[in-house]
């Protein structure tokens, strides 16, 4: 199978309008950038997208909800985009806020192919309204339903062409999950490498996980809240 693509524009092909899209990173670590512009660039609307954050107003998943692409945000943190707060005080967006580890395993489970679990987190709260609550063990739990996405764009520091991917600190937190969940799977990388170039002990994902990948360009690695130590 060859899963080399020249660029972003190309690894997106297939993506429609109402699909439900998972996103890598964390705050604006490891986002796919290259192909978060590509989406915006096509002008796809009525998406449903799963991300740990809903990036700043002027970049990651801001983009294309200045272009109001995204019609529900499945997230848990959201708290540096401006915009994301006016859509959703205003009704444009619709918002599942999930507790964080929750979102985690929710598409490390759709990856895993199991279709709900049972957790702590949320119980007596408004994530746990009209969900199954059982108990076990004398403690309460509430199913949670996995994820499995349409597309899912990830970013990786290193890749080789069979999609083997390595990842750098941060950034291992949530791309391999949602690399895991995706029907298809595109992923960008700063660095592309022969097969047979990685040592295996350095990968973090398998390429079994990847359909597509390309070595993206001009990556801005932008930090959302910049803090000084007093000189």
């Amino acid at each position: 199978m060859k899963k080399v693509y020249p660029d972003a524009k190309s690894a997106i092909e297939g993506v429609k309008d109402g699909m439900l899209f998972a996103f890598g990173g964390f705050g604006l670590v490891g986002i796919p950038e290259n192909s978060i512009l590509a989406l915006r660039d096509s002008g796809i609307k009525n998406l449903t997208c799963v991300s740990n954050n809903a990036g700043v107003d002027d970049f990651g998943l801001g983009l294309l909800l200045q272009k109001r692409q995204i019609k529900k945000m499945i997230s848990s943190y959201v708290g540096e985009n401006e915009l994301f707060e006016k859509l959703y005080l205003s009704g444009e967006l619709e918002v599942e806020f999930t507790p964080q580890g929750t979102l985690a395993e929710k598409l490390r489970a759709g990856g895993a192919g199991i279709p709900a679990f049972f957790t702590p987190a949320g119980v007596g709260t408004k994530i746990a309204e009209g969900k199954e609550v059982r108990e076990f063990n004398g403690r309460k739990y509430i199913l949670e339903r996995s994820i499995r996405s349409d597309f899912s764009f990830v970013k990786a520091w290193k890749g080789d062409k069979f999609g083997n991917l390595i990842f750098r600190k941060t950034a291992r937190n949530f791309n391999p999950l949602a690399a895991m969940a995706g029907n298809i799977t595109v992923a960008e990388v700063e660095e592309l490498v022969e097969i047979g170039d990685l040592k295996p002990d350095d990968i973090h994902l398998s390429g079994a996980f990847v359909n597509r990948i390309f070595k993206g360009a001009k990556y801005e690695k932008r930090i959302e809240n910049m803090t000084l130590s007093p000189s």
